[in-house]
C-alpha cells in the first residue's frame, strides 16, 4: 500500500483533464492507494461564480463543493488504477445523500477527505466531507469509473 503525503498542483493537472475555470482542488494531501486522500482548495474571491453566487453575500455553491469532492476522488482512482489520462477519462456517475451545513466563502481554505467505500468492476464508491477550519460544511456519498477516451 503506497502513501504520499502531498500532491503537488502539477501532478493534478497531469491526473485530471479539468482546467481553469472548473479545476478545483489546488493540490491534494495524505493519499492511501486504494483507500483515501484529502483535497485542498482555496477559496479565492476571483473564482468566477461569486459574482452572480450571490452578489454581496459571496457563497460557493454546493453542486461546486460536491464537483470538487468528485474531482478529489478521481485524483484518488487516477493514482490507484495508474491511469493514463491521455487514454483514461474517469467519469463521474452519481451522489447520493448530499448535504450542506455550512456556506464557503471567499478567503476559506477547503478540506475535502475522501474515502472509498467499495471498490467492484471497475466502480468506486466514495464518502467524502468538506470542511473549513475542520468545522463539515458539506457531504456527500459519490461513485465514479473509469472509461476509454473516445477520440
Amino acid at each position: 500500500m503506497m502513501t504520499q503525503d502531498i500532491i503537488t498542483p502539477d501532478e493534478i493537472l497531469r491526473r485530471l483533464p479539468h482546467r481553469f475555470p472548473f479545476l478545483l482542488v489546488d493540490r491534494a494531501e495524505r493519499y492511501v492507494e486504494g483507500q483515501s486522500i484529502t483535497g485542498i482548495k482555496c477559496v479565492s474571491a476571483a473564482d468566477p461564480y461569486f459574482p452572480g453566487h450571490f452578489p454581496g453575500n459571496p457563497v460557493m455553491p454546493g453542486v461546486l463543493i460536491i464537483e470538487a469532492m468528485a474531482q478529489t476522488g478521481a485524483i484518488l482512482m487516477s493514482k490507484t488504477l495508474d491511469a493514463d489520462i491521455a487514454n483514461t477519462v474517469i467519469y463521474f456517475m452519481g451522489v447520493d445523500h448530499a448535504r450542506f451545513r455550512k456556506p464557503v466563502r471567499p478567503g476559506d481554505l477547503l478540506e475535502m477527505p475522501v474515502e472509498v467505500t467499495a471498490s467492484r468492476r471497475g466502480i468506486f464508491k466514495f464518502k467524502g466531507e468538506a470542511r473549513v477550519a475542520g468545522v463539515k460544511c458539506a457531504e456527500a456519498e459519490f461513485a465514479a469509473t473509469s472509461a476509454p477516451r473516445e477520440a
